[in-house]
């Protein structure tokens, strides 16, 4: 445990050193929100009011970001530097350094969360979530999930240059097609079945659900279970292709 809180404590202290990453993962969905809040936010959208809407979907924004985008890049440049070849030759077992790594991934997510509730409530008077312990067990079920995707992606990365650009290729247009800032009904029908299979369709409609319409997470189990099964996919897919060492060892 111990070396478990000291690695925790390094890797949060690297995070918010890192100004680049904590700008586009953690302050740009806060800045986006606030944006296209100001342009339509008192316009309804899903018969939900365009403010309230945009809270729900940048909770999603910031999950991507943060858990799968975020996570990725970092692990991938990590290992091509021979950062975590070099972490499995010291003392600090490899399953404590990615549980570190996960935690403070959960960390940072579940702050910026509070923080665009907070800036919700008080520059467009969104309503002071009710069913708290609901919605942080989706905000945990959802960082786990994207955060496995995110390790297992960082298996089909093999070079540190490419690693933004796969990552961007797949999370900017998941955030469009699940639909964080914008209703999916007024997509054509096929991008519509694409996001019926997204894991963020999912994680937005169980956060929409417990803060705008009072639900339960129990009340939801079909949108837990197709994220747990996308998180389970992505530990499968971690098992069997995370690495230690660069790719040309």
């Amino acid at each position: 445990m111990r070396l478990f809180l000291h690695e925790l404590r390094g890797e949060l202290r690297l995070y918010w050193r890192s100004r680049e990453l904590a700008f586009f993962t953690f302050l740009l969905p806060m800045i986006l929100f606030l944006l296209l809040g100001f342009a339509y936010g008192d316009d309804r959208i899903d018969k939900i009011r365009g403010s309230d809407y945009l809270l729900a979907g940048t909770m999603g924004y910031g999950v991507v970001a943060t858990a799968f985008a975020g996570l990725a890049i970092v692990l991938v440049i990590r290992r091509e530097e021979g950062i975590l070849k070099r972490l499995r030759s010291t003392p600090l077992p490899a399953p404590t350094y990615l549980t570190a790594v996960l935690a403070t991934t959960m960390v940072v997510f579940l702050v910026q969360a509070v923080c665009i509730v907070a800036l919700g409530m008080a520059v467009f008077d969104a309503s002071f979530p009710h069913r708290i312990a609901s919605l942080a067990l989706a905000l945990v079920l959802g960082a786990i999930s994207f955060a496995a995707l995110g390790v297992g992606l960082t298996g089909l990365v093999r070079r540190a240059e490419g690693a933004s650009a796969v990552v961007n290729a797949i999370y900017f247009p998941m955030l469009f097609i699940s639909g964080s800032f914008f209703e999916r009904d007024t997509f054509p029908g096929f991008l519509q079945a694409v996001s019926n299979v997204l894991p963020l369709t999912y994680f937005i409609k169980l956060v929409t659900d417990i803060m705008l319409r009072g639900d339960e997470i129990w009340d939801r189990l079909g949108d837990v279970a197709v994220l747990g099964a996308w998180g389970v996919f992505g530990a499968l897919l971690a098992a069997r292709r995370f690495r230690w060492v660069p790719a040309e060892d």
